[in-house]
């Protein structure tokens, strides 16, 4: 049976969205299916009812770009970062007579299913639209976090890694040519998984996440310095520090600059206990300490071949339920393969952990990697 189904990017961008795009398009294409991109999140639904665009502007073929020359028909969404169709990281659907207008949208543009793309935010408000206009839809996971409950990865989060692991090679040797301390601010919102695999692949010296530090104490501070004092005492006269924006200051805030703010720290612990006079401290009066944060960076650049493969095989499993016609469904990785768990489930438990201010994904704080990190040395808290 053909079938007419939308597709939607919400929320933040991050690399590996035109894969999936790209993926839909094809799976569906050979099932006879028609596919329409919906721009901009919720927000093209009610440009729709607007009047802005009309359904067959919305039409994705499977090959939607034209190249000139010999280069017509090339396949290259696969490879491009953002989102061909835009994401909006907000949303308007507060007001019931906009989420209304959204829900007519979807209902003139007859659809069949929506596949909506995005992290535990945006799902739980697209999922909410979709209870009061009977949606028939399927999530699909991204997000660099990898915050996403009853995953265990997300689009976007390897690429991330990715990146972050490149910046940290980068900074090594301009930290290593002048003896200085490096802090690198990462993304991840309330969850510390980008910090903590992109600093064991990055060979960080420390690496602070919300899950082991929530916040800077002062405890936390002098072992720091501590271990910086240890490399140095051994030859090594620079270090890499990692923080996770997630961890929070000295009065259990939130700050906007962690990375800048924790340098400052380094920098002013550092002379206090050089002051001591003890001869294991006595060389940290010439620690030179910089801040670098990352930023948008890390949303971008070309999809890893990692996450173009997870992309590949989550627009398939997604086309698969809709085929089947068992709806409300996230798409998920589990144990080495694709699979799916009720949207009841999963956004139920993401309200609970926003309502309670918790991370819905954390890292486990004796999982592997964390046992790892320390067996390698790298101070965590």
């Amino acid at each position: 049976m053909n079938k007419r189904i939308g597709i939607l990017t919400s929320g933040g961008d991050c690399p590996g969205l035109n894969a999936i795009i790209r993926a839909v398009v094809k799976c569906a294409s050979h099932k006879g299916w028609e596919v329409y991109g919906i721009p901009y999140g919720t927000e093209g639904f009610l440009k729709l009812e607007q009047g802005t665009w009309q359904a067959e502007d919305l039409r994705l073929q499977e090959y939607g770009y034209n190249l000139p020359g010999l280069l017509q028909g090339i396949d290259i969404l696969q490879f491009l970062s953002g989102s061909i169709l835009g994401s909006l990281s907000k949303g308007n659907t507060g007001d019931k007579a906009i989420a209304q207008t959204i829900i007519q949208g979807y209902k003139d543009l007859e659809l069949d299913a929506l596949i909506a793309v995005g992290g535990d935010g945006s799902l739980d408000i697209i999922y909410d639209l979709a209870q009061q206009g009977q949606w028939n839809i399927i999530a699909i996971p991204k997000t660099i976090d990898n915050d996403v409950p009853f995953t265990e990865r997300s689009i976007g989060f390897r690429t991330a890694v990715d990146t972050v692991t490149s910046a940290l090679y980068n900074l090594t040797f301009t930290a290593a040519s002048h003896d200085r301390t490096m802090v690198v601010q990462v993304m991840g919102r309330d969850a510390g998984h980008l910090a903590l695999h992109s600093g064991i692949a990055g060979g960080a010296d420390v690496i602070l996440i919300p899950e082991l530090t929530p916040q800077i104490d002062a405890n936390l501070m002098n072992d720091i310095c501590i271990r910086i004092a240890q490399l140095r005492k051994s030859g090594r006269k620079f270090a890499l520090v990692i923080v996770a924006e997630g961890v929070k200051n000295l009065q259990g805030e939130k700050e906007k600059y962690i990375g800048d703010y924790l340098a400052q720290q380094i920098d002013e612990i550092s002379h206090q206990l050089c002051l001591t006079d003890k001869p294991e401290f006595c060389n940290l009066d010439k620690i030179e300490t910089r801040a670098t944060v990352l930023g948008h960076i890390q949303r971008s650049g070309t999809p890893s071949s990692y996450d173009r493969l997870l992309a590949a095989a989550f627009a398939k499993k997604a086309l698969d339920l809709i085929a089947e016609e068992h709806y409300n469904q996230l798409v998920v990785w589990q144990n080495g393969e694709v699979q799916s768990q009720p949207l009841d489930k999963v956004v139920a438990y993401i309200k609970k952990c926003h309502q309670q201010g918790v991370c819905p994904s954390p890292i486990n704080p004796d999982g592997f990697l964390v046992q790892t990190a320390r067996s390698l040395g790298i101070y965590l808290g």
